[in-house]
């Protein structure tokens, strides 16, 4: 490898938790320093990566109308599976996360050797066919993302609080005008607090109906295969968009 390996960022995350009895709460005061979801990336606590390509994905990869080569941006991309499952497509792909810790674990599970370079906004890491930020989603501007044909959002919108979303709507469709595979989630409510959090489509229709056409394409119960079980929800379904 090359470069540093800084970890961006001590400012405010756009997201707030924080770790109460064992379980991530939302905090009502404010939002939670950076800092914060970088230590849980130190401490290996990342719960939200599902370890397998997610099966919406899969289903519904083919509405985005994709060509071999073309670059899918993943926000908030963790290490999930689902980068690697698109790599296998044909597709190169840009993420984004916090921690520089998300895209070395990533690249390293899968055996591939990598470049990490320091930028004033953030951290690139880089391999065949993978650029994979560690920063702030906010501060990316329109030449960091050139050439990306598609959006794919599993993780980014879910796990925002209402009070960000609208800026994190905003702040993609004026970077992109790329079609958005989106998928969501609902759950009661009541019954845990975020994140994840439960986004219905009336709220999706708010956030990206006027910029964007919202269609629905299905959706799946599937509470038998979610860990969200063991923190007390009962019922949980997801939800696929195809925003363009």
């Amino acid at each position: 490898m090359t470069g540093s390996k800084p970890e961006p960022g001590s400012g405010l995350l756009h997201f707030a938790v924080c770790e109460n009895a064992g379980r991530l709460v939302l905090m009502k005061e404010g939002l939670v320093k950076a800092e914060f979801w970088l230590q849980r990336w130190r401490e290996g606590s990342t719960p939200w990566n599902e370890g397998v390509p997610n099966a919406a994905l899969r289903r519904h990869l083919d509405c985005l109308n994709l060509q071999p080569g073309d670059r899918v941006f993943v926000p908030l991309c963790g290490k999930a599976e689902d980068m690697w499952w698109l790599h296998e497509q044909g597709f190169d792909v840009l993420g984004i996360d916090l921690s520089p810790i998300a895209g070395r674990e990533f690249l390293g599970a899968h055996g591939l050797a990598f470049t990490e370079t320091q930028h004033a906004r953030y951290v690139l890491i880089e391999s065949p066919g993978f650029r994979l930020f560690a920063g702030d989603f906010f501060a990316l501007d329109a030449g960091d993302l050139e050439g990306v044909a598609a959006i794919y959002d599993r993780a980014a919108l879910v796990a925002l609080p209402p009070p960000e979303r609208q800026r994190y709507a905003r702040h993609l469709t004026e970077l992109l005008e790329a079609p958005i595979l989106l998928i969501s989630m609902e759950y009661p409510e009541h019954e845990i607090e975020g994140p994840p959090f439960p986004v219905s489509e009336q709220d999706i229709r708010e956030l990206f109906g006027k910029r964007r056409r919202v269609q629905h394409l299905a959706e799946e119960d599937i509470i038998e295969r979610s860990n969200l079980r063991k923190r007390g929800v009962t019922q949980l379904v997801e939800h696929a968009y195809l925003i363009a």
